[in-house]
């Protein structure tokens, strides 16, 4: 019996702190940054799986012949793409990854209203992972952008002259 008094116990002091309107409208405000931040990185993820999915489409059609039907431009335009891809990859997984911390930090913020226990060291070390993690997400995607934007002949054309 103790123990169902101990949960009686609990669920009233839930429902108290949970009541105090207040309180709620504190923890929805706490937790809109981090969750405006979520949305952005959501947009950001977007854009670069529409590129993954258009440089996958790409490699599909150059893969459609033989190996032996490919000429040296399309095996280099093969392997540029593929560059490509890692880096597109790369970025779709620190971004992710980013996402998942900051859902964790919009959590704890929440949660945060309703108990005694002071969250703000965790919350800000978990906001700097969040933000370091989508600084290296958007460098990659940024090292694919500028790989994009070169093409495969001007890859081609800079290795020519030692600059690549």
């Amino acid at each position: 019996m103790l123990d169902l008094s101990l949960a009686a116990n609990i669920a009233s002091d839930l429902l108290e702190r949970t009541a105090d309107t207040p309180r709620v409208l504190r923890a929805v405000q706490l937790s809109l940054a981090p969750a405006f931040l979520l949305v952005g990185i959501g947009s950001i993820m977007n854009v670069i799986m529409a590129r993954v999915t258009w440089i996958a489409g790409r490699i599909e059609r150059l893969c459609e012949t033989s190996d032996d039907d490919h000429t040296s431009e399309q095996r280099r335009e093969l392997d540029w793409l593929k560059r490509r891809r890692v880096l597109a990859r790369s970025a779709i997984k620190f971004a992710t990854a980013a996402a998942v911390v900051i859902s964790i930090v919009i959590a704890l913020l929440f949660v945060s209203a309703y108990i005694e226990t002071r969250l703000g060291t965790i919350v800000a070390v978990l906001w700097v992972t969040t933000v370091v993690l989508l600084i290296i997400g958007l460098f990659s995607f940024l090292r694919e952008t500028l790989m994009a934007s070169e093409g495969p002949r001007e890859q081609r054309w800079r290795k020519k002259k030692g600059e690549g």
